[in-house]
């Protein structure tokens, strides 16, 4: 495809509208090397990826990617068997972590049959690179710093060095305590990497030590005391080995990655190519695109198209067809009324649908396959080269009838502008006659009037035109296929109040062929004006039509599967019922002969009789639930009014509603407090008048039960969280004011846990560490609201 098309037509826009959706470097390459193919089958693989990407979001899942670093040179260095820094093999674990993440993520979409046309094959291409991954993410974080885990001697190194450093505070912590008037501030700096103290310059015999450093004045000295100085030693030997132990596990894992270099670079790429596709697809859903079908005969068919770049609310769709029998489509109509916009958004859909990307036309729409696409657009005229308006023009067409083939596609707008009217039409039937003989296909926009006869004349040619609304002299902006545009100046002029005698004078200066011709044309627009307004009602009408069908099917299926249900579950129930009045009927007409076999021995009563009876009817069941009595008592229970009583069944207490709060909840009035309650958790009552209205009792659970410290040492991290919540309970429902959780000082994690877990509690007023005397940082004082 040639360079000056894609600038001609704003393609780079759309590329720049689709970087914003990207996260990695490789991504990022791939997009800025796209551009149009003409080959079939690239294009609709790259349309097949774009769908399943697209699939995806509709599934509300998306193919998430972090921010990946293109690792080429890392493994470059690695080539020559250079060792990486921890930030190198850090961005490396993403690639690994992100590969694994991805193809367990597409193994899930399997698993739920998601049907993908391209996906599954490109993530069976990723490379797995065994426990590499675990490896680096024991060793190193995302920031890459060495973790304590990347090896034992490494966590060694550092837990002695967090004791010597807690041990040098906590002395020179004495020493602000104690000699604070000695000080300039009672503060621990750091000079030299070593703890000192800011002594005022007139106390320094009060310390023995060393001096590292003075302020500018002379008025501060900054000493290290005695006393740390062995510490301080000790500390910077152990960082000495401590960078000796990160610079020998950096080197051993660089040596781990090393021989799996062209792995990590190809699921790099696979990465970044997957990137590219989720960004396609995100643009196509912000923009509402579609993906359009490759067209075998060559023939472009899109349906409503828009121009990608202008605001959807504002933006004019139209339909725009070309091949076939229309091979030249001629556009005529005013100034400002949407030729130049119509033609390069025909352009540019075409070079988006050749580069694997949805066009923003309706569903259905169809794309041929252009070897090349040329256009001619605005004035390009350059002061440098000393060229006019019309020799530019010139010049492009000159090229552009160099390069077309019977598979181009020409877009020139106002074709032989620029020079004298009647050499310009005349220049312009020639030019089109001479991309005619390559049968490739053209549009154009002109005002020659010439053009609208040679269009209307000339085989596989076709008019066109904007349409205008001469009510209002505006444009709308809609396309009319068939239609030449025409003439408006003398309407505007009448219309803006020229003198009727000079329009008068124009009319009879102008050729009866000339007014009949355009009075034809204004009888064909406003008839194709009527038939849109027409189809655009009937769209909406047969949407509407549409959905109301869709809904109604959708209600009627699940009335026919809820009433199959509850017919069966009916069936059944009636089965047991009917199974069980036979049983209980049987057991009574048996009881009945057993009495009349004994008639002449023993006397039957009569009401023996009538009992057997009742029994009998009573096995009948009423089917009108209108009068079931049960049911009338069931729904009068939960027919809730202002100032009923009901009883609120989680808390077995009465109560009186005071209002309802919405659909679902009502304010209930239990003792002296108001609560807000389900509806489904109250149920009506009756009370005596004489019967006390509330007899609501509140218990205050005794404390003695509860103790005032709660020991978590020993607990498991888990268990003592659990132990935590449900002792606050306890302790809150107890009254107390405050409590103590002994959590020791061990590694700290019990501590910590506890910490984060107060920090967020609602039922904590505010919190901290016992005194020393009462067992310091080893347990916490926590105060209750």
């Amino acid at each position: 495809m040639n360079e000056k098309v894609l600038s001609t037509l704003e393609y780079e826009k759309v590329k720049s509208s689709i970087e914003q959706y990207l996260t990695t470097r490789n991504g990022k390459k791939e997009l800025a090397a796209l551009s149009p193919v003409d080959n079939p089958n690239t294009i609709n693989m790259w349309l097949d990826e774009t769908d399943d990407g697209a699939h995806i979001l509709r599934l509300d899942k998306e193919i998430s990617i972090p921010k990946l670093d293109d690792v080429t040179p890392y493994m470059k260095r690695l080539k020559i068997d250079a060792s990486l820094n921890g930030s190198e093999l850090s961005k490396i674990n993403k690639i690994l972590k992100t590969s694994n993440y991805l193809v367990r993520f597409f193994n899930n979409l399997r698993d739920d049959e998601v049907s993908l046309n391209r996906l599954y094959k490109l993530i069976n291409e990723i490379q797995a690179v065994p426990n590499i991954s675990q490896r680096l993410s024991d060793s190193i974080d995302d920031d890459g710093r060495l973790l304590n885990t990347a090896s034992k001697e490494l966590n060694s190194i550092r837990r002695r060095m967090d004791v010597i450093k807690g041990e040098v505070r906590s002395i020179m912590n004495q020493f602000t305590q104690k000699h604070s008037k000695d000080l300039t501030e009672p503060i621990v700096t750091i000079r030299e990497d070593r703890m000192v103290l800011p002594v005022k310059a007139e106390n320094k015999n009060k310390f023995g030590g060393i001096v590292h450093d003075r302020s500018s004045s002379g008025q501060t000295l900054y000493i290290e005391p005695a006393s740390t100085v062995g510490l301080n030693t000790e500390l910077r030997q152990k960082q000495i080995e401590e960078r000796h132990e990160e610079r020998r596990i950096l080197i051993e894992l660089s040596d781990l990655i090393r021989p799996y270099q062209s792995e990590i670079i190809n699921n790099s790429k696979i990465l970044g190519h997957l990137d590219l596709i989720n960004a396609k697809a995100k643009y196509a859903r912000d923009l509402k695109a579609t993906r359009p079908v490759v067209s075998n005969d060559n023939h472009v068919n899109l349906k409503q198209a828009r121009h990608p770049l202008i605001d959807m609310n504002k933006v004019v769709a139209n339909d725009l067809y070309i091949g076939k029998d229309n091979k030249a489509i001629i556009i005529t109509g005013p100034n400002t009324g949407g030729k130049t916009i119509t033609i390069k958004t025909l352009g540019l859909l075409q070079l988006m649908a050749q580069s694997g990307l949805f066009v923003t036309a309706n569903e259905g729409s169809s794309v041929a396959v252009f070897d090349n696409v040329f256009a001619d657009i605005g004035d390009e005229q350059s002061i440098e080269q000393n060229l006019s308006t019309f020799s530019s023009h010139m010049d492009n067409i000159v090229d552009i009838l160099n390069g077309i083939s019977k598979k181009s596609l020409v877009i020139l707008d106002e074709l032989g502008a620029g020079t004298d009217p009647k050499e310009g039409s005349a220049l312009a039937i020639a030019i089109l006659d001479k991309i005619a003989e390559k049968d490739c296909d053209v549009v154009a926009t002109t005002h020659y009037p010439e053009l609208k006869i040679y269009a209307y004349n000339r085989p596989q040619t076709i008019n066109a035109s904007m349409e205008f609304d001469s009510e209002t002299l505006q444009p709308t902006y809609h396309l009319m296929m068939g239609v030449p545009g025409q003439s408006n100046g003398l309407n505007i002029a009448a219309r803006l109040g020229l003198d009727e005698s000079i329009i008068t004078e124009a009319r009879s200066l102008v050729d009866q062929d000339s007014q009949d011709l355009n009075t034809m044309i204004v009888e064909l627009t406003e008839q194709t004006k009527r038939a849109r307004v027409e189809a655009d009602e009937l769209k909406v009408q047969l949407d509407d039509a549409t959905k109301l069908h869709e809904d109604l099917s959708e209600a009627y299926a699940k009335y026919k599967n809820q009433k199959d249900r509850l017919v069966t579950a009916a069936k059944q129930q009636a089965n047991e019922i009917a199974e069980a009045a036979k049983k209980k009927a049987d057991a009574i007409i048996k009881d009945l002969h057993e009495k009349q076999r004994k008639v002449g021995q023993v006397t039957v009563k009569e009401n023996e009789l009538i009992d057997a009876q009742g029994q009998l009817n009573s096995l009948r069941h009423d089917v009108n639930l209108v009068n079931n009595r049960v049911l009338k008592k069931a729904k009068a229970k939960h027919d809730f009014h202002k100032g009923d009583d009901v009883m609120v069944k989680s808390y077995g207490q009465r109560g009186v509603l005071v209002k309802k709060l919405d659909d679902n909840e009502w304010e209930v009035q239990l003792g002296i407090l108001k609560m807000r309650i389900a509806e489904g958790d109250l149920e009506k009552i009756k009370v005596d008048n004489d019967e006390q209205r509330f007899n609501t009792k509140v218990k205050r659970t005794a404390s003695k039960r509860v103790s005032a410290k709660l020991d978590l040492r020993g607990h498991r991290y888990e268990e003592a969280m659990h132990e935590v919540d449900q002792y606050l309970d306890s302790a809150v429902l107890a009254g107390y004011p405050s409590v103590t959780i002994i959590h020791g000082k061990g590694t700290g994690a019990l501590r910590q846990g506890v910490t984060d877990m107060l920090s967020s509690d609602r039922r904590v007023d505010s919190f901290n560490y016992s005194p020393a005397n009462a067992g310091g940082d080893g347990s916490t004082v926590v105060k209750l609201r």
